[in-house]
């Protein structure tokens, strides 16, 4: 069974540009990259040659002889004589070339040269990116897939765009969503929420209609994340790496979020563990919120890198890293709502991310006000707060209200409700995040 995905569309469009370059589409491990590009392939082209330098590591010495398509043509076929090139005919598609970053540098030739497309895919690419760029700028289109956003689980358990239509309205016109939508999202939330959108969980809950097998696989993932680790941080600390990625559950479970590199261990500074950090978000495991220096227009350039919060990039594994008192209590009772709010932190940032935000925060020094996440439209920065339940916002209110940040006209308060307008905030239930970005377009 395919899941649909975004990236279809993506690939389409691709495909239809006469002027298409080779395409390098970027992931943490196992969030479909392969499964959607060869299902691509087989539709689009009359012959596909796929390599797997990590799986065919015989195929790790195919730029030996040069970087021309010539050289690397000939090349495959010296090695696997049943692959044959048809011009105008062939995608070529180079899997996990993180095993041979070195591929890149062929890219501008296959650029130039227009006979054949290719299609280049990978995890950990944020890891070996620079060499990549260097190699192949201006020779390339970039896509980055990230593990199912919302919407896509949506599909998967049989619902269509006509939703998302009528979700998006609901929020344009400030009309509280009816009871049965309201069940519907509601439910299909909290299991997103369990479940998470790697496709191999997707799936198993998909065919299963049960959470049986999806907490094994989900402990799978976080082992091969952390086999990963060992295997490619190559010239760093190992330990610091897993370090960090084991103590996100732990500090998303305090009050203050505020990732604590004092924490992880005796005497850490944050100046030797910037680059395990910086490792984990490049390959796509996590997501880092920084804390603005003052909420105002530009974000970019406008945030301090020495305070963070770190979510995981996919909430269903964050939930498998839990104890397991925790996770029986969420499975069982569906209590998202515990964890001090963390769980409801993660998802939301996720979701912003995977709509295309980066992620910051705003606490003042000295002072209670906190706000969570802020986005913004052309015109102004709104603050988006996310409550548990249905609470004060006395956050966000301030910072509306306040002459001191003339940038903010109104805010975004994610409940555990429906929606509605109280003054200069409008509210919406945790699960509308996702369509935020659409629904600012047209605010």
């Amino acid at each position: 069974m395919y899941l649909k995905r975004k990236i279809d569309s993506y690939l389409n469009e691709w495909f239809s540009n006469p002027d298409r370059k080779p395409l390098i589409v970027k992931g943490a491990r196992q969030v479909g990259k392969t499964a959607s590009i060869l299902r691509f392939a087989e539709t689009n082209y009359d012959n596909v040659i796929y390599i797997n330098f990590a799986l065919d590591k015989k195929f790790r010495v195919i730029t030996e002889d040069g970087y021309t398509v010539e050289a690397v043509n000939k090349a495959i076929s010296r090695i696997d004589p049943s692959k044959t090139f048809i011009e105008g005919r062939t995608l070529i598609f180079f899997d996990e070339i993180q095993d041979h970053p070195d591929i890149a540098t062929a890219l501008k030739a296959y650029c130039i040269d227009r006979r054949y497309d290719v299609i280049c895919s990978g995890s950990l690419l944020g890891l070996y990116y620079k060499k990549i760029e260097s190699n192949s700028v201006g020779y390339k289109t970039d896509y980055t897939m990230r593990s199912m956003d919302i919407e896509e689980f949506l599909w998967a358990i049989g619902y269509d765009d006509e939703l998302k239509t009528d979700l998006l309205k609901a929020m344009r016109d400030a009309t509280p969503l009816s009871a049965t939508l309201v069940q519907v999202m509601s439910s299909a939330f909290l299991d997103y929420v369990l479940v998470g959108g790697m496709p191999a969980v997707v799936l198993e809950y998909v065919q299963s209609g049960m959470f049986s097998n999806t907490l094994l696989l989900q402990k799978q993932l976080l082992a091969d994340y952390e086999e990963d680790i060992t295997k490619y941080a190559e010239g760093m600390d190992q330990s610091r790496i897993l370090n960090v990625f084991r103590h996100i559950p732990v500090q998303l479970a305090k009050e203050n979020k505020k990732f604590q590199i004092s924490k992880v261990a005796s005497g850490a500074r944050f100046k030797d563990y910037r680059g395990a950090i910086e490792w984990l978000s490049n390959a796509g495991i996590i997501n880092v919120c920084y804390c603005l220096d003052y909420p105002e227009i530009p974000l970019k350039g406008n945030y301090n890198e020495t305070k963070y919060k770190i979510y995981m990039a996919d909430t269903g594994l964050l939930i498998a890293m839990l104890d397991d008192e925790t996770q029986e209590d969420l499975r069982s009772r569906k209590n998202i709502g515990t964890y001090r709010g963390g769980i409801y932190e993660n998802i939301v940032g996720d979701m912003l991310v995977k709509a295309g935000y980066d992620l910051y925060y705003y606490s003042k020094e000295n002072s209670s006000l906190e706000e969570d996440f802020f986005v913004r439209n052309t015109e102004s920065l709104i603050p988006v707060e996310v409550k548990a339940k249905n609470g004060n916002s006395k956050s966000l209110t301030t910072l509306i209200k306040s002459d001191s940040y003339p940038d903010i006209h109104f805010g975004i308060k994610l409940i555990n409700g429906n929606i509605g307008v109280e003054g200069s905030i409008r509210t919406f239930p945790h699960y509308l995040a996702f369509l935020l970005r659409d629904y600012l377009k047209g605010s």
